[in-house]
């Protein structure tokens, strides 16, 4: 998507919630449930899950501007304004928080113990500390996972199918997020019984994004990977187009890349996740408690090669990859 046709979805969002709660309040009545939404992005980010989330609620009966409200926060990446927009949230006094990434997730834990958070798509919550078990999570938590250390072995081993003999592996993403340092573990506990390396990189913004691509080339790394943390996808234009002028394959945790021009992404449907999210909200919304909500883990896993970047790199994609994707785009 352009960034014109981005800020006119972001114009249609605020001005659709706006229209909606003009309309509830010329009606003489206040919308029954309340969700708030703490992201740290910005909101053109990730407008197609959020449009699947919205779908879902609609779909349970939930219609903003007739019985449901969303007061929406985003960061745009600054992770200091966390807190302060965690507390605008609870003074609102919502039914539940929608949060996305780790570090948003915990800002909203500090801000209270009693409203219900719903994450999504947390990487690791049980070692970052989000929840005390996947089965029982305990608290006023609970959420969707994307299991994202779990597939770490996966990625390496698609890069190393795509690049025979690749040994020097950097990881782009945001040291700070306890999510994205738990992956990481991960990623390099996978990477050592593989006999290679992985080395971490900051990639938060324009210019640590430039730092990471010109270490890259000077210490020669053979391939790449990139976080789910939608602070790096706000630098996916910039990461696309220096993996390609570098010439090095890059793995992304999230398909949004590929609209971008990038090589190829595995993980987990995003779309379903989002979905899912909203019928935990309908649960809570109904009555349920988070603590006996388990944190669910994804059940598909997607994978997209974009065979017109592989050809621009000069990659010949295993006939066995091949299979197995789930879309070529041309």
């Amino acid at each position: 998507m352009s960034r014109a046709s981005r800020r006119r979805f972001l114009v249609a969002f605020g001005a659709l919630g706006a229209l909606a709660a003009a309309r509830a309040h010329s009606q003489g009545h206040a919308p029954q449930a309340q969700i708030a939404v703490l992201s740290d992005s910005t909101g053109n980010v990730a407008e197609a899950r959020w449009l699947a989330f919205r779908d879902r609620l609609r779909e349970l009966g939930y219609v903003e501007g007739k019985n449901l409200a969303i007061a929406w926060r985003f960061s745009g990446g600054v992770q200091s304004r966390l807190p302060s927009l965690a507390a605008e949230l609870v003074a609102l006094k919502p039914s539940v928080i929608l949060t996305v990434t780790t570090p948003a997730t915990q800002a909203a834990m500090k801000a209270t113990a009693s409203i219900p958070i719903v994450f999504v798509g947390a990487g690791e919550p049980v070692e970052s500390g989000l929840v005390a078990s996947l089965a029982r999570p305990g608290g006023n938590v609970t959420g969707t996972t994307n299991m994202s250390g779990a597939l770490s072995g996966k990625w390496l081993e698609i890069l190393i199918a795509i690049k025979p003999g690749a040994r020097k592996f950097a990881f782009l993403g945001q040291g700070n997020n306890r999510g994205f340092a738990s992956v990481l573990r991960s990623t390099q506990t996978a990477a050592s019984a593989l006999g290679v390396s992985v080395r971490p990189l900051e990639a938060t913004n324009p210019r640590e994004v430039e730092q990471a691509f010109e270490l890259m080339r000077s210490e020669k790394f053979d391939a790449l990977m990139v976080a789910s943390s939608p602070v790096i996808l706000s630098q996916g234009e910039q990461i696309v187009d220096l993996a390609a002028r570098h010439r090095l394959p890059a793995l992304y945790s999230r398909d949004e890349y590929l609209g971008l021009g990038g090589l190829l992404s595995y993980g987990p449907d995003r779309n379903a996740y989002f979905r899912r999210s909203a019928e935990y909200v309908q649960r809570i919304l109904q009555g349920t408690r988070p603590s006996d909500l388990p944190v669910e883990e994804p059940s598909r896993f997607v994978l997209v090669i974009n065979m017109k970047t592989a050809r621009a790199l000069g990659l010949n994609m295993p006939q066995s990859l091949l299979l197995r994707a789930d879309r070529l785009i041309e």
